[in-house]
């Protein structure tokens, strides 16, 4: 089976209003062939050769971390610097529209959160189950069940990927328990089977986590793109991994999501921020 069990699926010409009401109801979607074969094959090939510059595991040496991370996963940013898809899947209008409708409470300047390859290898244990909101737990946490949604997250297959490669895991409906500390119970996890180019985009307060690689010598290649209302930090430090110099001639939507101009919240409420001289600025070309 193509998708997930309790998330309805939709392909890239599917009406947005159903793909918005299934994301609300569910928290998730779940949509075949997002990326055309000819730009998943490029991202793939992009994606396994920065993998051999990197290695699996996290620098931090924190028990927590090491965990999350994955002793046996790699991950790395910059994906941009290698390959125009990376500024294609920015400028998605589908994954924009839902962006937008998602996150419109924070309003329309929101951030890129991160752009992350997540290789996991053979024999790495499943991920903690969490929510992309944990990143901003003091709002999250604090606010729950009312917090405004934060993140939207869409995690991609480069490749053929089934639930013992390590697929995403999901607990479909959990952006609406009640109860932040509740933990899922036996059949309320599930995972996914995707082919190359399928994507699965989820609320930054559902719960999810990578699937456990139950094979001996195969690798899940994915890649996560979120995008964060644009009052909080993002993941990603942006700015510093895409300067003004790699972006010119660059949209006005691939300058704001990357950092490169002031933010302004829903009209009277709340103020500017990331500004100049107290002015909106925008870099220039």
């Amino acid at each position: 089976m193509r998708g997930y069990p309790g998330l309805n699926s939709f392909n890239r010409s599917s009406e947005s209003a159903a793909m918005l009401a299934s994301f609300e109801a569910d928290g998730a979607i779940f949509v075949t062939d997002f990326l055309s074969a000819s730009g998943c094959a490029s991202l793939a090939e992009t994606i396994k050769r920065m993998t051999v510059a990197h290695s699996a595991g996290g620098k931090d040496t924190r028990r927590f971390w090491k965990r999350f991370h994955g002793e046996k996963t790699t991950r790395f940013t910059g994906i941009g610097r290698h390959t125009d898809v990376f500024f294609d899947l920015l400028e998605d209008p589908v994954l924009g529209k839902l962006a937008d409708q998602v996150l419109s409470g924070g309003g329309t300047h929101y951030w890129m959160n991160t752009c992350q390859a997540m290789v996991i290898g053979p024999g790495e244990p499943a991920q903690v189950l969490h929510r992309d909101g944990q990143n901003w737990a003091t709002v999250q946490a604090a606010l729950w069940p009312k917090s405004p949604e934060l993140t939207i997250s869409m995690m991609v297959a480069l490749d053929e990927v089934w639930p013992e490669l390590g697929a995403t895991q999901v607990a479909p409906g959990s952006h609406r328990w009640a109860d932040f500390e509740r933990r899922p119970v036996p059949g309320e996890v599930e995972a996914g089977a995707f082919r190359a180019g399928d994507a699965l985009i989820y609320s930054g307060a559902l719960l999810h986590g990578g699937g456990a690689n139950e094979t001996v010598d195969q690798i899940r290649w994915a890649l996560h793109l979120s995008f964060v209302v644009g009052w909080l930090t993002p993941e990603e430090a942006i700015t510093e991994e895409y300067p003004s110099t790699l972006l010119k001639g660059r949209s006005e939507r691939v300058k704001r999501l990357l950092g490169h101009t002031s933010y302004e919240g829903p009209p009277a409420q709340g103020g500017r921020l990331w500004l100049k001289n107290f002015d909106h600025w925008q870099s220039s070309d």
